[in-house]
């Protein structure tokens, strides 16, 4: 049987993870070469692609780490002319660099709001910016965003920053896409929701539970209809199909993977 990604090359930021365990972009990276794509993993760390190559096992041969600020455009178009050298093509890029940060506008500083809207929308914007014209030549491509529930709605946690620059991602992602379809590029949005991933343990739990994690866990579950947590594979599955021949018909729009969470009210 054919692997949906056989013979095509992509390129997942945020490929690392905060701490040990399955994060959306460690996940999407080994199922993309489980799936047969040569991968360019990238993170800022690229310590933290150890663990990334470690998890994928036999795979590790079709994954690349590389070291990458996609907050930085030198940075950037370093990170695509690499690939580009290495593998001669780009056919997938997803976008799962991303961060919260707690406070509304009183309580926030103006270095955290830029540094959010930096790390969150303007990471994407550069991404894109880079490969669209590999694509565009190609007259093929296929870019996934992953954004956030809490680009749609309160979430629990005020943390306006990270909820604009999601909401911004969601919408970037519609405009480039009806712009660069005729150019046979599809661009869509995975919208997490509440996950178990390494970064309730890392960071969520001391911003919003004084560091207690089960305490965090329950209060977060309590939100989803379904009753349990998602976790980086669900995500990983989404970005999976929207990136596929499968989703061929499928552009400008989002998956929201949340176990029902923005469906309710409460």
């Amino acid at each position: 049987m054919t692997k949906r990604f056989e013979g095509q090359v992509a390129i997942v930021t945020g490929a690392g993870c905060v701490g040990p365990g399955w994060g959306n972009g460690r996940a999407v990276a080994v199922r993309l070469a489980e799936e047969g794509a040569q991968v360019l993993a990238v993170d800022r760390d690229i310590q933290r692609l150890d663990e990334t190559l470690d998890r994928a096992g036999s795979l590790r041969a079709q994954i690349r780490p590389w070291a990458t600020d996609v907050t930085d455009r030198a940075s950037v178009a370093a990170m695509v002319a690499a690939c580009l050298q290495a593998f001669g093509r780009i056919d997938v890029l997803v976008n799962n660099v991303g961060g919260s940060a707690k406070g509304g506008p009183v309580e926030m500083s103006e270095e955290v709001w830029d540094s959010q809207i930096d790390l969150n929308l303007k990471s994407v914007f550069l991404t894109c910016k880079e490969v669209l014209p590999t694509m565009v030549a190609q007259r093929s491509g296929a870019i996934v965003n992953v954004a956030s529930t809490s680009g749609l709605r309160w979430t629990g946690a005020a943390q306006v920053a990270y909820a604009a620059s999601k909401a911004g991602v969601i919408q970037l992602g519609r405009v480039v896409a009806v712009q660069h379809a005729p150019d046979g590029v599809r661009v869509n949005t995975v919208v997490p929701g509440q996950l178990h991933t390494p970064m309730v343990e890392a960071r969520l739990a001391g911003q919003r539970a004084g560091g207690d994690v089960q305490a965090l866990l329950a209060q977060r579950q309590k939100r989803i209809p379904l009753g349990f947590m998602g976790d980086g594979w669900d995500t990983a599955s989404a970005v999976l199909f929207l990136a596929s021949e499968e989703a061929r018909f499928i552009t400008g729009t989002e998956i929201v993977v949340d176990g029902g969470m923005t469906a309710r009210c409460d």
